[in-house]
């Protein structure tokens, strides 16, 4: 007996995990990467928790796969921000549904809570994903199975109902109860994981499809960096600290320049190649003023190969109408 189990790397999910292997079933933790996780690398915590229950661990990337068919057009709508969570839910489900095919596994596995989540995880939302994903009866939900339905691995007697939990609503002591139990080390606390439900990062993607067309290749630009929309409508990406820096630039995306300043200490700076010269004169006198530089002296900075001169604002004050987030 094998099953599939939609694993974001949190406690829940972990869980899950462990009330089905710990009944003899092989379990596969597939990962689904939509492009608007964290800004971190999981995969080293990610690797450990399965480690921890005895899962095998899979990543499936369906970035493009998400842009298209979800993220813009959501039948279910958004949540407050920029989140399709009821659609982007049955999306996953669906993809996990056809690695179960391929894998020869006998049903699907998930760590939602009902009613952890007011909107996504109520009882209609619940079952609302799985009417989506023609998942109905194929997704059991351990550590709320006794106050669901029975699923078809509960009523073919794969799974132990009893064994199961009976978890409701945001209170998390049974799951911590389980981590003793368990013993398991080093779990995240909980927390959305998402980027679309952050507001700040919700006003960026706003912003830019007004601007753009949003392609996959813009999701690793979104994810850092402080943006700014200039007079002529470019876009203006600044590195905030070192690490951010550093993600700018390894980014490979011909749709922008890579800004530096050379021989003084800054950031790295990214702008729409659509800029007009305008734009590309306010670019750099906004980079200059988040440099160490000295009030009314010319500066140099290049736009790939391409050199331009340019003072500093006087004050950060002067930047506040172009800055998104």
């Amino acid at each position: 007996m094998k099953a599939i189990a939609l694993f974001s790397g949190g406690l829940d999910s972990t869980l899950a995990m462990k009330l089905i292997i710990d009944q003899g079933i092989e379990v596969l933790a597939v990962n689904i990467n939509t492009g608007f996780g964290s800004t971190k690398d999981r995969l080293e915590h990610m690797q450990s928790m399965c480690d921890q229950v005895g899962a095998e661990l899979k990543i499936i990337d369906i970035e493009s796969e998400f842009l298209q068919d979800v993220l813009f057009d959501p039948k279910h709508g958004y949540g407050k921000n920029f989140n399709p969570c009821i659609d982007c839910h049955a999306k996953m489900f669906a993809v996990a549904k056809r690695v179960m095919e391929a894998e020869g596994a006998s049903f699907l596995v998930s760590g939602e809570v009902l009613g952890q989540r007011p909107m996504s995880q109520n009882r209609e939302s619940l079952q609302t994903v799985l009417n989506e994903s023609n998942c109905n009866g194929l997704l059991l939900r351990p550590l709320s199975a006794k106050a669901l339905e029975p699923t078809i691995a509960e009523i073919n007697g794969w799974v132990d109902r009893e064994k199961l939990e009976n978890i409701t609503g945001r209170n998390r002591e049974r799951q911590l109860e389980l981590v003793k139990e368990i013993g398991l080390d080093n779990f995240e606390s909980p927390g959305g994981g998402c980027l679309l439900t952050d507001e700040n990062f919700a006003k960026k993607m706003f912003d830019f499809i007004k601007h753009d067309t949003f392609e996959v290749r813009d999701i690793k630009l979104m994810k850092f960096g402080r943006h700014l929309r200039l007079k002529d409508g470019a876009k203006l990406v600044i590195g905030r600290n070192q690490d951010e820096n550093s993600h700018l630039q390894n980014i490979e995306n011909d749709k922008y320049y890579h800004i530096k300043t050379p021989g003084l200490p800054g950031p790295h700076s990214m702008l729409s190649k659509s800029a007009t010269q305008a734009d590309k004169e306010l670019a750099a006198k906004i980079i200059l003023t988040y440099c160490k530089t000295k009030e009314g002296v010319s500066y140099t900075l290049t736009f790939d190969k391409d050199e331009l001169q340019a003072t500093p604002f006087a004050s950060r004050d002067e930047i506040k109408p172009y800055t998104i987030m």
